[in-house]
């Protein structure tokens, strides 16, 4: 989907199913991947020590965009964990690609991505991507992040 393929990401973040993310056909809900995409995205930011946990008002980006491939069902016993990666930077904004697997077979459920802006919650308004934040995902990913200039 997206051009990337396991050995693409370097983090990964393991999701606990629970019963209630469950829908009645005893599969996790649609809605859930993407609570898993959520959960993995911000310990992936705070791994790279880009936000401390503290307040969601120093987070530093808001969720402009979510892009969900759904590819084979999460069961309540599946042990599932997400891919993160950052596989595009522009001035304000960043794209982030996951991949929603079964740790022990592979298995792919899913794939998404999410387009992330920069943005001042306390301001109310979006911002440049922080020079702190490129260094430390570019550090991290390594060199193979589509650079754009101009966007908004």
């Amino acid at each position: 989907m997206y051009n990337a393929d396991m050995s693409d990401f370097r983090f990964f973040q393991p999701i606990v199913v629970r019963y209630g993310d469950l829908d009645p056909q005893g599969h996790v809900n649609n809605a859930g991947f993407i609570t898993y995409m959520e959960h993995a995205r911000v310990s992936y930011i705070r791994q790279l020590g880009l936000w401390d946990g503290k307040t969601f008002l120093e987070i530093g980006f808001i969720l402009a965009r979510v892009e969900l491939d759904y590819k084979a069902p999460i069961l309540m016993t599946d042990e599932v964990e997400v891919g993160v990666r950052v596989s595009r930077l522009g001035n304000k904004s960043l794209d982030i690609e996951y991949l929603i697997k079964e740790s022990v077979t592979s298995i792919v459920f899913a794939e998404g991505k999410t387009v992330q802006v920069a943005y001042d919650y306390h301001d109310k308004k979006t911002i440049p991507l922080l020079e702190s934040w490129r260094e430390a995902i570019l550090g991290f990913e390594g060199e193979d992040i589509n650079i754009l200039q101009g966007d908004k």
